[in-house]
Order: C-alpha cells, then sequence, then structure tokens
C-alpha cells in the first residue's frame, strides 16, 4: 500500500495487543497512529520507538506514531482499531463516538461479553455508535502479542458481514509473519475469543495444581465443546470453533506461559487468593469478570457450560480450584455428543 492507496489507521489504546497489532498494521503498510490514555507513554512511544512498559525491546517502525488525543489519533482514519479491555469498551466508545468518520470500518481487539447486558462486542459497537454491524469487524485467532511483536509467524481471523470490509483488514493486516484469513460468522469468532478466556483459567488453575497434559487437554476438548454449544445456540456455524478464532486461540491461550487468563488461574490454583492474583497481574484477565455475564448468557438460551460455571465458582464465590475440579470428575456421566 502506498499513495493514494495508503490506509489510515487508528488503533485506540497502547495496551500489548493494541500496540503489537498497530505494528502488524504499519508493517503492512499503513499509516498508523496509536492513542494511548497516558501522555507520557505516546511521548515514549514517539521518542523511545518502544513500548517499554508492555513490549520492552520491540522497536515500532517509522509508519507508527502515538498521542494522548483521541480526536487526532481518529482523524481521516480508515481503519478505527478497538483495543480496550472489554468491560471498558462502552464507556471509552461514549466519548470517542463524536470523532469517529462516516465511513470508518470499526475493527474489535477485545475478547469479553459486558456485564449486566450480555453483548459481545460488535453488539456494544453497533449500540453506542449506531453505525450499521456491516462497518463493524473482529480480529481473532491465536495471537499471543508478545510472539506477534516479535515477527513469529502466525495466522488470525479477520471477520464481517461486509466482506469488502473483511477483504479490506486482511490486506492492511498482511505481513511476513502474519497471516489473516477472512470469515462473515462474527457471533463464533467472538464467542471463541471470549469463551477461550474462561477456559484458559480452568486450565491454569489444573497446571498450578500440578495436574498434567491429561487433565488440560481434556480441559481444553470439553471447553470448545461447550463454547461451540453457546455458539450454535446463538447463530454461530459449528466450524468456525475448529478454525483459528476457535480451537487456535483456545489451544494457545491455554497453553503458554504468555497467557494472562492461564497465568492468573495458575496462581489460584497454587491456592493464591483473588487479590494475590490480581496484585501480580499488570494486565486485564478478560476471562475473570467475562465468565459471569458468558454463563448468565448461557442460562438464558437454556445452555450447559460446566466449565465456565465452576471458573465462576472459584473466581466470584470463593470455591478451592480443587473443589471445582473434584465436581467436574464427579458430574453425571454422558454421552460424548449428544444428538
Amino acid at each position: 500500500m502506498s499513495g493514494a492507496d495508503t490506509v489510515r489507521a487508528a488503533v485506540l489504546g497502547a495496551g500489548s495487543w493494541g500496540t503489537a497489532y498497530g505494528k502488524v498494521l504499519a508493517d503492512a503498510g499503513c499509516e498508523v497512529m496509536i492513542w494511548a490514555r497516558r501522555p507520557e507513554l505516546a511521548a515514549a512511544l514517539n521518542e523511545q520507538r518502544e513500548n517499554s512498559d508492555y513490549l520492552p525491546g520491540v522497536r515500532l517502525p517509522d509508519r507508527l506514531r502515538a498521542t494522548a488525543d483521541h480526536k487526532e489519533a481518529l482523524s481521516g482514519a480508515d481503519l478505527v482499531v478497538l483495543a480496550v479491555p472489554s468491560q471498558t469498551m462502552r464507556t471509552n466508545l461514549e466519548q470517542w463516538v463524536d470523532a469517529l468518520g462516516d465511513d470508518t470500518t470499526l475493527v474489535s481487539l477485545a475478547k469479553g461479553v459486558e456485564l449486566g447486558t450480555h453483548k459481545r462486542m460488535t453488539e456494544v459497537i453497533v449500540e453506542v455508535t449506531g453505525v450499521p454491524d456491516s462497518r463493524v469487524a473482529v480480529v481473532s485467532g491465536p495471537n499471543l502479542a508478545k510472539e506477534i511483536a516479535s515477527e513469529q509467524p502466525a495466522a488470525t481471523v479477520v471477520a464481517s458481514i461486509d466482506p469488502a470490509r473483511a477483504e479490506l483488514l486482511q490486506r492492511a493486516s498482511t505481513t511476513w509473519y502474519l497471516r489473516p484469513y477472512t470469515n462473515h460468522d462474527v457471533v463464533g469468532c467472538e464467542l471463541g475469543g471470549a469463551v477461550k478466556n474462561v477456559i484458559a483459567l480452568a486450565c491454569g488453575m489444573a497446571e498450578g495444581m500440578g495436574f498434567g497434559d491429561n487433565t488440560k487437554a481434556s480441559l481444553i476438548t470439553r471447553g470448545l465443546a461447550e463454547t461451540a454449544r453457546l455458539g450454535v445456540a446463538l447463530g454461530a456455524e459449528p466450524m468456525t470453533f475448529a478454525g483459528l478464532a476457535g480451537l487456535g486461540d483456545l489451544v494457545a491461550t491455554c497453553t503458554s506461559p504468555l497467557s494472562r487468563n492461564r497465568t492468573f488461574g495458575e496462581r489460584l490454583g497454587r491456592g493464591e487468593t483473588m487479590e494475590q492474583a490480581y496484585a501480580h497481574s499488570r494486565q486485564t484477565a478478560e476471562g475473570v469478570k467475562s465468565c459471569l455475564s458468558i454463563l448468565e448468557l448461557a442460562a438464558g438460551v437454556g445452555v450447559e457450560m460446566p466449565i465456565t460455571e465452576q471458573v465462576v465458582q472459584v473466581c466470584h464465590e470463593g470455591i478451592a480450584p480443587s473443589v471445582a475440579m473434584k465436581y467436574l470428575m464427579r458430574r453425571e456421566p454422558k454421552p460424548e455428543r449428544r444428538s
């Protein structure tokens, strides 16, 4: 992309994934402006060409600049990438909505379900901005920020019900180290990204309790089953959960020590309290809050999610991880697949 074809992208949020994805866009040829809440962080990104708070040692491309003024970031942007935690998406958008362009594509990097409303992030975006859902897209997949920023080969999914916008985002995100695939199943991609954080908490707890690969593989597989049940009940396509935004993201998040949800769960499995685990977490473990809204969403459509239920019990009801594991193992025997 160059000259008249250059895509201008605003990335709202300068955490690890927002910065890493901003780097992807810049490496793909976009002109990128990252908005940072703290002026000192924006200045550091510009002057040091590095986000030492979240991605130390990663040099940022010259095409990427930073600002603490959201209006400056949004001015003339073709793509607006929303890289804030899911539970703050609504309040942030309410502050930004007046500065959005008339035909801007809004891209969600957040993986969660809103507390209280049980809405997916694209639903929140549409509700707050009033844009048609065809203008909204999602990026989801096995994309641990540190690995992407280090240019380790990976793939991802860009999903939108508008094929042209999905293809625009695909072109704007394609580098030698990141291969994006398009998908029209926004519901499935979002739910895969949200629920995997909850399952990763469970896998982390298992790791912290000293259990091995059989335990974690069982949690991943049965976690995928309950994710797919919920997704299908809400209109998603079953095969989405066998893809990058489903199984791919789930495996990466459940097995990597770079995963904040897995790491948070591991601390709980080792006997730390919620307060102690929070004290060691510099970034948001989305599954801790989203597990509540996901379980309520599932109850509303009559879907059973036993692993999610036990994560809620541990994180919000004070149940020990060992008790939650015993509950899961003592449930009534059932067929693996339900007809």
